[in-house]
Parts: C-alpha cells; sequence; structure tokens
C-alpha cells in the first residue's frame, strides 16, 4: 500500500459506535421528558410576561397557544420518531408481499393492521395502489389499507393518548380498524375491478427488495430521525394552523354555542360534521389541536371524531389524486362506503360515552 493511500485511510473519519448510538438516543429521549414536564411552568411564565388582561378571552386564547405549540409539536417528534423505528421493517414493498395472495377476510385484517406502521400520505396513493393491485392484492383488501393507514395511524394514536387519554384513543383505534376492515370487505364484495382505470390493470408488479431485514440497529434509529426530520419539516405549519385554530375556539367561542351545534342532543351534527370535514384538507397532528378544543368546549366525542375522520380519510385532494387509478363511480363508491363508517362510529361514540 502506498503512502498517500495509507494517509487517506488515517483520516477518514470512523462512524460512531452502535453503542453511542444507542447511548445518545437514551439521553435524548431521557432529555425530552424531561423538557416536556416543564412546558406548563413554561407556558405561564411567557404568559404572565405579555402585556394581557387577565381572564380575557385574547388571554385564555394566547395561554392555548402557548402551551399547545411545544406541547404537539414535541408529542410530534417523539411518536414520529419511535414509529420511524418501527416502520423500518416494513418498507411499502415488504407490505405488498405480506399482502399478495391473501384472500379477503382476513386479508382484510391483515392489511387494516399493516396501514398503521406502513408510511401513507397522499401523494404515495397512487404508487401504492398500483403496486398493490398489479401484485395481486385484491381490490377490497388493498382499500381496507388505504383506508387504515391515514385514518388510525400512529401520530393520531400517539397525540389522541396523550391529549385526550387512553380510553377515546384504544376506542379510536378499534372503531377506525372497524372501519377499514368492513368497509374493504363490503367494496370486494362488491367486485368492482372494472371500475379501476384501464392502465392500472395492465401494470406490473416491478421487482421487490426486502431490505428491511438487513438494517442494522444504527440504520433503525437514523430511520426514526430521517422520519421525524421529514414529517415534522412538512407538517409543522399545519400543526400551528391547528392550535391557533383551536386556540380561538378555546378563547371565544362560547361553550353553550357549541355544545347546541355539535352536542349529543343534535342527531344531525355527526352527519353535518362529516360533510364539513371533507372537502378540508389536514393532517392527524394538524386536526388533532382543533379536536382537544372542541372536546373542551363541551363537544361531543362522536361528532368530533366523525369530523376528525372524514378530514383525515375522505379529504378532497386524495379523492382527486386517487382519481388517477380510480373511476368516478369506484371512487363515490368509496367515499359512501367509508363515509357510512365514519357515521355509524360517530353515533356509537355519542351513545357509550354518554
Amino acid at each position: 500500500m502506498s503512502a498517500n493511500a495509507s494517509l487517506i485511510l488515517r483520516k477518514q473519519p470512523r462512524e460512531p459506535s452502535t453503542a453511542l448510538w444507542v447511548a445518545v438516543t437514551a439521553v435524548s429521549v431521557a432529555l425530552w421528558f424531561a423538557l416536556y414536564g416543564q412546558l406548563a411552568p413554561f407556558s405561564e411564565l411567557i404568559v404572565s410576561l405579555l402585556p394581557l388582561q387577565r381572564g380575557s378571552h385574547l388571554e385564555e386564547a394566547i395561554k392555548f397557544f402557548v402551551y399547545d405549540t411545544p406541547k404537539v409539536l414535541m408529542l410530534l417528534a417523539l411518536v414520529v420518531f419511535a414509529m420511524g423505528v418501527v416502520r423500518s421493517f416494513f418498507s411499502p414493498e415488504r407490505t405488498r408481499v405480506l399482502l399478495a395472495g391473501r384472500r379477503e377476510g382476513l386479508g382484510n385484517v391483515a392489511a387494516a393492521g399493516l396501514g398503521i406502521f406502513t408510511p401513507f400520505c397522499s401523494c404515495s396513493a397512487v404508487p401504492l395502489f398500483v403496486g398493490f393491485v398489479s401484485a395481486g392484492v385484491p381490490l377490497g383488501v388493498t382499500f381496507s389499507f388505504l383506508i387504515a393507514a391515514p385514518m388510525v395511524n400512529e401520530v393520531a394514536l400517539g397525540l389522541l393518548f396523550a391529549l385526550v387519554g387512553w380510553k377515546v384513543a384504544l376506542t379510536y383505534l378499534g372503531f377506525g380498524l372497524s372501519v377499514a376492515i368492513i368497509a374493504g370487505w363490503v367494496i370486494g364484495r362488491l367486485h368492482l375491478e372494472g371500475w379501476l382505470e384501464d392502465w392500472v390493470r395492465n401494470v406490473r408488479a416491478g421487482a421487490v427488495e426486502l431490505s428491511a431485514d438487513r438494517m442494522t440497529i444504527v440504520d433503525r434509529i437514523k430511520a426514526g430521525i430521517e422520519a421525524m426530520r421529514d414529517i415534522v419539516g412538512k407538517v409543522w405549519m399545519w400543526i400551528i394552523a391547528g392550535i391557533a385554530a383551536g386556540a380561538f375556539i378555546h378563547g371565544y367561542v362560547p361553550s353553550d354555542l357549541l355544545a347546541s351545534i355539535m352536542g349529543k342532543g343534535a342527531w344531525w351534527s355527526v352527519p353535518a360534521a362529516v360533510l364539513l370535514g371533507i372537502p378540508m384538507y389536514s393532517n392527524a397532528a394538524g386536526i388533532i389541536p382543533v379536536v382537544e378544543a372542541l372536546l373542551g368546549k363541551g363537544a361531543a366525542l362522536g361528532t368530533v371524531l366523525a369530523f376528525m375522520m372524514s378530514v383525515i380519510a375522505l379529504s378532497l385532494p386524495e379523492m382527486i389524486i386517487l382519481r388517477k387509478v380510480l373511476s368516478v363511480k369506484l371512487i363515490t363508491v368509496f367515499v359512501g362506503v367509508v363515509g357510512l363508517g365514519i357515521l355509524g362510529v360517530g353515533f356509537l361514540f355519542n351513545l357509550i360515552f354518554t
């Protein structure tokens, strides 16, 4: 070996060891919990320094915004990091292989369950849909996955658990998966494959690489960091917008008015909430601060969660993207079946949480 080559090798930086990666990650998580525990006194200090009239609507709104903004962003970062590590075991290609050849029924259950942990957003709807159908995944099973992935995702569950409580999060998980499973099964039973766009049926699946099996612990930690950087970087504006809307509701909307519109006594509130949510565009992280504020004002839980589910699962932008692979008739069936499921969830939630 030449002297120059030896010098180059000596100058190459060493990769941090696995133990160091794990140690730094553990310290970072501990620091996260320490900072999270100080958010309440910190936000109270900030608000006390502002020239606001005590007890005013403006003070209540700003107090909500100052406290919830770091709280939701920190919760989102932790949840996304943790699930980024989990997602490193489930690539879209691996998911496609796991679902290929699955029959309806058990296939719908498996697809809905995998949807919780698999990366999915509106921009990936078309390639995932085409990949699943071309790999031989039944249409109904594919729809179970496409419904569960955005609606019952880990961000929604993590934030619901932290902000509203484990009972609501667990019930939402159960009902959300039920909607995905039943709606997918119903669509499968209708045998609507002929309503796919012609080019989708002619596509053949490409090569599949199960690289997730070969990842090290460090690779998975890096995947979590990358997911956190990517997702939080994309949605932080939506989160702040959602918190601002929640702050306005918390500070200015009278409880009696909101309860009369979205309360259990108004039977029409659930379908109205679903119709209101469809044309909106947001994500779980952005809409949950609004959910928190609505619940704090006395809105019915079923009505609020029906609104949330319709925003996430039936958003108009996602329907526009899916139009590339689905006919208008199939999109109409999809919206109708899922919408009925969400209506059922809303009414059941209002009945259970009396």
